[in-house]
């Protein structure tokens, strides 16, 4: 979200909150999670088990792809809003159609396939991926899949899946679109098991040109563009499985005309080009990551951005054979909400989300989400339930003297390469959940009267928006806490 739609966002949630005072807030938050912990506390969440194998089982991966719209029938008739600039902007028109497009992959070691969703939208919370899992209950039974990872290509161009771009205070989410997201998500997951064909997966890597931006210090986020390639032994179309930093919102906030973004013109260029299938996702973006407007027009701009990121995919050769050896781990845990502003939205129904009472939460209440671990053989990947700054991912944290709070980097937790002990540690993000950004403790500060409402000044006058959309300070040092749990059950197994 940019800052000044944000604001905008702001004044609207303000004028429906803001009559009860952010301390009346507060208080009615406090006694309500302190009232649930006594009566009805979160269950405890076990540590996950490192499903590993050391050596391969077969000679090559199976690989499948699907793609499908998902579009409502109703675009004309009905009205939708455009999600991840300001609020209430109903969509005029479609520019290109919103996409789920799904890959199936198996090691062929007997432990079943996992399967990777990309949706052009602009996030999934934990409820709508738990509701499209259970559409594929049958699904895992009958196919054995022991992993299914719904991730979202977070499309500023997308229908409005969160509720928070709506006519507020009434949600922006229209519950009949979400089934016919859901079905599109299981359609595609199923389709993509039915293409599965023999072959060799490749991985690299290649710097693409300079068009990323970043929006707030310290300046860091990888330039590379990655590319998992599958090559079928029939010879028939490969398919190219990318992430990349950035934002999806070449298109910028006057625009009403759904679509997919950049990301459905990598696609498509890549597809013209040379026949492969593409599936996109995104990496560290918070911070906020995105592309540098390529031309004035910004559907031109668009354009340019899909070529170009495309070209570069196209023309990776750094790149070597996996061995068939898919390994993961998947860790539940809670994340404690301290944000008003989205505590309150989900109070009055604005966003769907489902609250526990957890001890050591500073308002009671905290949320249940997850976090994934893969290896496939020797490449780490984590799959992050929300927008990471990239510097908690790569390391570059800010100086005491450069900090908001006049902290130094010591302040933080390890960076998760550091975490990983690899400085290639591969992150999705939006990954089966949307927490919001991630933002590092030495630089997290809060507007002193109307936190989380509205957007603090730090020492230097640098306006802090993206703590209004991040649960609070201790998510960074919670997912570094579980990261580094799961590492040691890793290196354990």
């Amino acid at each position: 979200m940019k800052l000044e739609s944000a604001r905008k966002i702001e004044k609207a949630a303000k004028k429906y909150l803001g009559s009860f005072g952010t301390d009346l807030l507060t208080a009615s938050h406090r006694a309500g999670g302190t009232s649930k912990l006594k009566n009805d506390p979160a269950r405890a969440l076990p540590m996950g088990t490192y499903d590993k194998i050391d050596a391969p089982a077969a000679d090559c991966f199976t690989v499948g792809f699907a793609k499908t719209h998902v579009m409502p029938q109703s675009l004309r008739k009905k009205k939708y809003y455009i999600a991840g600039y300001k609020a209430y902007n109903p969509a005029t028109g479609m520019l290109d159609p919103m996409m789920a497009s799904a890959v199936w992959i198996d090691d062929n070691s007997g432990r079943g396939g996992v399967v990777f969703v990309s949706v052009d939208c602009i996030g999934l919370l934990s409820p709508d991926v738990r509701a499209i899992k259970a559409l594929l209950r049958d699904f895992r039974t009958e196919t054995g899949c022991r992993s299914i990872n719904i991730m979202s290509t977070h499309d500023h161009a997308s229908i409005d899946t969160m509720g928070y771009w709506g006519p507020l205070p009434k949600t922006g989410r229209d519950e009949a679109y979400m089934k016919t997201l859901h079905e599109g998500v299981k359609q595609a997951v199923i389709r993509a098991y039915e293409d599965r064909r023999d072959g060799s997966l490749f991985h690299g890597r290649k710097e693409t040109p300079d068009i990323q931006r970043d929006s707030r210090d310290p300046q860091v986020f990888s330039k590379f563009l990655t590319r998992l390639r599958f090559v079928p032994k029939d010879g028939s179309r490969e398919i190219y499985m990318l992430n990349y930093d950035s934002h999806s919102e070449s298109l910028l906030g006057n625009n009403s005309l759904v679509s997919a973004d950049f990301p459905g013109y990598v696609r498509r260029e890549i597809m013209q080009a040379c026949g492969a299938e593409t599936i996109y996702f995104v990496g560290a973006v918070g911070g906020l990551i995105r592309l540098k407007e390529l031309d004035p027009d910004p559907i031109q701009s668009t354009l340019i951005a899909g070529r170009v990121i495309a070209e570069t995919a196209m023309s990776i050769e750094d790149e070597r054979e996996l061995r068939p050896t898919l390994n993961l781990l998947k860790q539940k845990f809670y994340i404690p909400a301290e944000n008003l502003l989205m505590l309150s939205a989900v109070k009055i129904g604005i966003m769907r989300a489902t609250k526990h009472a957890v001890e050591g939460a500073p308002l009671g209440w905290a949320l249940r989400t997850e976090m994934t671990y893969f290896n496939i053989d020797g490449l780490q990947m984590l799959l992050i339930p929300g927008e990471i700054f990239p510097e908690v991912v790569y390391g570059g944290y800010l100086s005491a003297e450069e900090s908001a709070t006049g902290e130094g980097p010591e302040f933080n937790p390890k960076p998760l390469s550091e975490i990983a002990g690899d400085d290639r540690l591969l992150v999705f993000g939006l990954a089966n959940d949307e927490i919001g950004y991630m933002v590092p403790p030495n630089d997290f500060i809060l507007h002193p009267v109307t936190p989380y409402i509205d957007g603090g000044k730090d020492r230097f006058g640098k306006n802090h928006y993206e703590e209004t959309n991040s649960l609070g300070p201790q998510v960074v040092p919670v997912i570094a806490k579980v990261f580094q749990s799961m590492m040691n059950i890793v290196k354990r197994t």
